[in-house]
């Protein structure tokens, strides 16, 4: 099993995100108000105030998504669905994913048993 991780730059794209989710057959997703780096220290650090031209353009929120899947096949169908949906993910401001493996889970529902 992995842990999928998707930071989306472009929150206005959220319902055509996890639209392709379930196209994938993503089971299920937690979705949390995030923000970037940048933006923190853009705004709320005076000392790194400078930095506002050089994130002009820049969205200062995004939403990270976590989901458990049960392996990487799922992300050769998903991958494909998002960046149809918001672009490629190798654009600057569109997003990024990544895995992480899962050892051992509890109170997961797959296939009608529980794991």
């Amino acid at each position: 099993m992995k842990l999928l991780v998707f930071v989306l730059n472009q929150e206005e794209f959220l319902e055509e995100v996890m639209g392709a989710y379930v196209e994938a057959g993503v089971p299920g997703a937690t979705i949390l108000d995030s923000e970037g780096m940048g933006r923190f220290l853009t705004y709320e650090i005076p000392l790194f105030a400078d930095f506002k031209d050089f994130m002009k353009g820049n969205k200062p929120y995004n939403k990270t998504i976590l989901s458990v899947i049960p392996d990487e096949k799922v992300i050769a169908t998903l991958l494909p669905l998002i960046e149809e949906a918001i672009g490629p993910l190798s654009e600057p401001g569109t997003g990024i994913m990544f895995t992480l493996p899962v050892d051992w889970t509890h109170g997961l529902y797959h296939d009608g048993g529980k794991e």
